[in-house]
């Protein structure tokens, strides 16, 4: 029952986060984060953050779906780039601030310094995400550090297990290390692609030979992340890497032709699905940071007893030490690697001009989340010979500082960067989408004469077939009319037609709606009918809104 209960009181907490949000103009994360400590301070109920578990229920969801929605020609477009940002930034940063942190708490062995420096390197895709939503970040350069954020984890999460086997052992070995981060990458990746591939086969064959269950097809898609984490983790690789390329592979599977997509209904409620699993495991995933919070903070004063500046104010210098340095690291990378990227594509044509202020904002875009926090309390409590692990309270403190305020400087600074600032012009994708309307009502009107043909063989009555057809090909040819018109006004005088006409239906659509509520509550029809005709109104509004 105390189970229950706490599960309810952080769903309702998740529930009143936005409201909260909207209201105050505060960033969502940083009032999940106040409702979790809120909630501990006031019940004295916590839930204790398991980070194999914490892992296991929350990432593996959020990754694949991130995978599978970000858009693909942009991945791979600027793939060098989130490769340069997911790879060699956090190494970047593993060797500059675990020195730092080395030298300015000398009571850090530099194992665990690099531990520390380790977790903090990774950028939270769920914070980012979460701070996109407040500042107009430019599409491009948020899906670059989407990106970053979906591959850097494995590789902050590698060299801080090497750090902690050092810590432990004493003992560090390039080549080892080497190679165990090949494989972790390499096997991981590899599990997601191979689980994913193999599950989406056989749930094709099941369909095409018995039909398609919706609720079945929802449920496996929902339990394809955890089954590639599973695998990848029993094969000790990567299961971050392994959710992700699943991910990725999912949204080619399901554009691969006829026998690869699932019917329109299964679509349409697995998104809706989707987006609640993915609006409850974020905010849940802050409001539990936050019931970590107040047991954190509360050992302030037994952390910094055991370091040379015994003062609790120390702590703080250490919080927005790591925080500057964080950004100035990640600033010096974020230049160059813009500057190489602009250099190597010189012959290609004109390249837009990057100014410092867009360069900053990547910088402090790059904000840390709870996976940090789980991260770093998978550190163990002693060393090989049994004796404690220096520094591991410490260690947990400033990661948990560097959390919120890594947050709050996002949440203020974003905003105030990106105000009138120029942005390299984002592509039009217009034409696009006209070519793309355009060939879908060719294969439509194809497809309906052959099928009409077909249906009024040997029939008495073929004209009706013809007709219906008929009415339905112009539908269509009007569509190809108003998408290939070439001159300019033409143009803008469709797309102000269709403007028009979409807000027209959308009228339509709720009197219609009203209308049938009307007339069910009025007993003129039954609830079931009354259900259906506004079920088909509701689709047809999501298809305009």
């Amino acid at each position: 029952m105390h189970l229950i209960e706490t599960t309810l009181l952080l769903l309702l907490a998740v529930v009143v986060s936005g409201s909260i949000a909207r209201i105050t103009r505060i960033a969502l994360p940083l009032v999940q984060i106040a409702l979790g400590a809120g909630i501990v301070l006031i019940t004295g109920r916590a839930v204790d953050l398991e980070p194999d578990i914490f892992f296991l229920l929350f990432l593996p969801p959020l990754l694949f779906l991130d995978g599978w929605r970000i858009p693909k020609e942009d991945l791979f477009r600027d793939g060098a780039v989130i490769l340069e940002l997911a790879l060699g930034l956090v190494i970047f940063t593993v060797v500059g601030l675990g020195f730092l942190l080395w030298w300015m708490i000398p009571e850090m062995p530099l194992a665990v310094a690099f531990a520390l420096a380790a977790i903090l390197s990774p950028t939270d895709p769920i914070a980012v995400q979460a701070i996109a939503a407040r500042a107009p970040i430019p599409k491009r350069l948020m899906h670059i550090l989407e990106g970053e954020s979906l591959l850097n984890d494995a590789t902050g999460l590698t060299c801080m297990r090497l750090a902690i086997v050092a810590a432990s052992t004493g003992a560090f070995v390039l080549s080892e290390a080497v190679t165990s981060f090949a494989w972790l990458s390499l096997a991981g990746v590899a599990s997601g692609v191979a689980v994913t591939l193999v599950i989406s086969a056989a749930k094709g064959w099941i369909s095409r030979r018995w039909g398609e269950d919706v609720g079945a097809q929802i449920l496996v898609s929902l339990l394809i992340p955890f089954a590639a984490y599973l695998v990848a983790e029993e094969l000790h690789a990567s299961g971050i890497l392994a959710a992700v390329a699943a991910g990725v592979t999912m949204s080619f599977t399901e554009r691969g032709g006829a026998k690869g997509q699932s019917l329109a209904m299964t679509r349409i409620r697995r998104a809706v699905v989707w987006d609640t699993v993915q609006f409850v495991a974020n905010g849940l995933i802050f409001v539990i940071l936050g019931e970590q919070m107040p047991s954190i903070l509360s050992r302030a004063a037994e952390v910094v007893a055991g370091t040379s500046r015994p003062e609790v104010w120390w702590l703080a210098v250490y919080v927005f030490a790591i925080v500057a340095a964080l950004a100035i690291l990640r600033f010096i990378w974020v230049w160059t690697s813009l500057r190489l990227t602009l250099f190597r594509r010189r012959h290609r044509g004109p390249t837009p001009k990057v100014g410092l202020r867009l360069t900053a904002v990547m910088s402090l875009a790059g904000v840390r989340g709870a996976i940090t926090l789980a991260g770093i309390l998978t550190v163990p409590f002693t060393l090989d010979d049994g004796t404690p692990m220096p520094s591991r309270a410490l260690a947990i403190f400033l990661a948990a500082g560097v959390i919120i305020v890594s947050l709050v400087v996002a949440t203020i600074a974003l905003p105030k960067l990106l105000k009138n600032i120029e942005l390299p012009p984002e592509p039009s994708h217009a034409h696009e989408e006209d070519q793309g309307r355009i060939a879908a009502a060719a294969a439509a009107l194809r497809a309906i004469e052959d099928a009409s043909h077909a249906m009024a063989e040997g029939k008495a009555n073929p004209d009706l077939y013809s007709d219906i057809a008929s009415r339905l090909m112009e539908l269509y040819r009007e569509r190809i009319e108003s998408r290939t018109r070439t001159d300019a006004d033409d143009v803008d005088a469709a797309r102000l037609s269709d403007a028009v006409e979409r807000q027209l239906r959308l009228v339509g659509l709720a009197a219609e709606r009203n209308e049938l509520g009307r007339m069910a509550r009025a007993r003129l029809i039954d609830e079931t009918t009354a259900r259906r005709l506004i079920r088909e109104v509701d689709l047809q509004e999501l298809r305009y809104s």
